[in-house]
């Protein structure tokens, strides 16, 4: 008898049966690859200037054409791609999991607990982002990890809320109840059956920081 289809199958057979979500999917896929091979794909340093081919107009040589150091355009734009990935992946990545982490906590517990996160939260929420985040490089330093932890930092805030209300809506289900009255420990009950049913609102905070 064949066996249950994973769950990664189930979703790139449902991407592959949605145009939109495929074609949403070579995109992502593409500029992934754009930005992990650009060593390969960039047809001139980034960085080498050419006074000469100032403002160069758009040509063989220089497909997009030059800026006014005479920097080929698209070699700058593959290589900003790095940096711009690297950014988004590991500063969503510490949002993620120190929000997700935070939110859990508060949500499930409640109480005291619940409050204090919270607060913390609306204090960081109190502040502008960009202001937030320059305070918090002009403090660690002007250095791209650094520049990473403050976005970071200032995105933590939006998956804690969201992680909250979530686990808030999951945990008064049945089969939360029944974990526990089985002898389930809480942390086994977070992580087993609440964060996997919460998850949902999770995914497309991620993919909107990712976007942003």
């Amino acid at each position: 008898m064949a066996g249950k289809p994973s769950s990664l199958r189930l979703i790139f057979g449902r991407i592959r049966r949605n145009p939109i979500a495929f074609l949403g999917l070579l995109i992502i896929l593409g500029y992934v690859g754009m930005a992990l091979f650009a060593p390969v794909l960039a047809p001139h340093d980034p960085i080498r200037q050419d006074l000469d081919k100032s403002f160069a107009p758009i040509s063989a040589e220089h497909p997009l054409g030059c800026d006014e150091f005479g920097r080929d355009i698209l070699s700058r734009i593959l290589f900003g791609a790095r940096i711009s990935l690297t950014i988004q992946v590991f500063s969503v990545g510490i949002a993620l999991f120190v929000g997700v982490f935070l939110g859990a906590i508060s949500g499930f517990f409640g109480g005291w607990i619940d409050e204090g996160i919270m607060r913390i939260m609306d204090i960081l929420l109190a502040f502008p982002g960009i202001l937030l985040a320059l305070a918090i490089v002009a403090m660690l330093g002007p250095d791209l990890h650094n520049l990473i932890i403050a976005i970071g930092i200032y995105s933590i805030p939006q998956f804690a809320r969201i992680t909250r209300g979530s686990v808030l809506t999951v945990k008064q289900n049945e089969y939360v109840t029944a974990a526990r009255a089985i002898g389930e420990t809480k942390p086994s009950v977070i992580l087993r059956y609440v964060l996997p049913n919460a998850i949902s609102p999770i995914i497309i905070q991620t993919t909107l920081r990712m976007a942003t």
